[in-house]
């Protein structure tokens, strides 16, 4: 396969590259919180970019990376130190933004999962060869002069030998050198990883700011409330929730989740086997998705009510029936565990999609015939 028309493991399928997206919604804070750093003169050379999914971790991570890369040298040169910055954003024309978006600069360098030729997929995880060509970007970059910038895209996704790996550049990182390390669930981190970065957490997005995110990437509003709805507060999740008809396969859901505390077999079977087959992985691993976020909106119902918003026709009423008082919730919680644990072990063991699904929508009938409102 070349080069090309790999598929690219930090790119939302649908939606614009992390580099390419010009404008960071709902982040005002993060963005200031750096650029103080930087203007303080005592910037960290780890940074760990902590947050929900599809908040814009990886964008505020190419935007960083671009701003050091084009800001001039604070040593203040032959005619004095340039005023501080007062913005991340670096003009689209600028030579260093043009070789970013080329992913051509030679002072950037980028880890991610590695495409496996044999398999002509890319690696479940980033394994160690792409830290450890670390070392070759450093001395071959230091000859450019500048700052040199890497970005892990995601840190959690490094297995053990690769995480030690980078642990080591990171206690004797090179002058001039900053290193963005993305990562959704930083608790899973080596704590000595942790230990060596600054922490710069982006927070769930407003109503208002998903609303403007997702009419910059082009979502109906027809669509918006329920994709808000579903994708907790995550751009990203709701671009892919839309792009995969997510919505519809949701609503799917809520109907045979209606009939608790007895569903109908006929239907269940039918979207189990909807998921079975190479053509359909991206449709299986979206359905496993969608009934841990039923779930965890059922559980959430149990301790404050009938939701804000609904994602599916009839779900309110169907959330607060099936989980009536906080004895309830904590019950939904706890097979949310549990359906996850078991929906990781059957991919893992390459279990049967249609068995797995089925086997999951049991468990959901069994907890509903316990505690589902007449």
């Amino acid at each position: 396969m070349a080069p090309e028309d790999r598929p690219e493991p930090d790119r939302i399928a649908g939606a614009p590259h992390p580099r390419e997206t010009q404008t960071l919604i709902g982040q005002d804070a993060a963005q200031a919180e750096f650029l103080e750093a930087y203007n303080s003169g005592r910037l960290h050379s780890g940074w760990l970019i902590t947050g929900p999914r599809g908040v814009g971790k990886a964008t505020l991570a190419w935007k960083i990376a671009t701003f050091l890369l084009a800001e001039p040298p604070q040593d203040g040169g032959l005619f004095g130190a340039p005023p501080p910055p007062t913005s991340l954003n670096v003009d689209p024309d600028h030579p260093d933004a043009h070789l970013v978006q080329s992913g051509a600069h030679p002072r950037l360098y980028v880890v991610r999962r590695p495409f496996d030729e044999k398999s002509g997929k890319l690696k479940t995880e980033i394994t160690a060869d792409p830290v450890r060509a670390l070392k070759g970007f450093f001395h071959l970059s230091a000859t450019d002069g500048g700052r040199r910038v890497v970005i892990v895209d995601c840190a959690d996704e490094m297995n053990v030998t690769a995480a030690n790996s980078l642990l080591k550049e990171l206690e004797e990182p090179p002058a001039n050198t900053t290193i963005l390390l993305i990562s959704h669930q930083p608790a899973g981190l080596l704590a000595t990883i942790k230990s060596r970065c600054r922490e710069l957490r982006l927070g769930m997005l407003t109503p208002d700011d998903m609303q403007q995110a997702m009419q910059s990437a082009g979502i109906v509003d027809a669509e918006a409330p329920a994709l808000a709805a579903l994708s907790g507060g995550s751009v990203g999740e709701a671009i892919l929730l839309h792009n995969m008809d997510g919505l519809a396969l949701y609503s799917d859901l809520i109907k045979l989740f209606s009939g608790m505390p007895r569903m109908d077999r006929t239907i269940a079977l039918a979207l189990a086997e909807s998921c079975v087959g190479v053509k359909n992985a991206a449709r299986f691993g979206l359905m496993l998705d969608l009934i841990d976020l039923f779930l965890s909106r059922t559980a959430r119902a149990g301790i404050i009510g009938e939701p804000h918003q609904q994602a599916a026709p009839h779900e309110a009423l169907l959330l607060v029936r099936l989980s009536p008082h906080d004895v309830a919730a904590r019950a939904w919680a706890a097979l949310a565990q549990e359906l996850t644990d078991r929906s990781r072990h059957g991919r893992a063991v390459n279990l049967d999609p249609a068995s797995l699904i089925l086997d999951m929508f049991f468990k959901i009938e069994e907890t509903a015939q316990k505690f589902a409102a007449s």
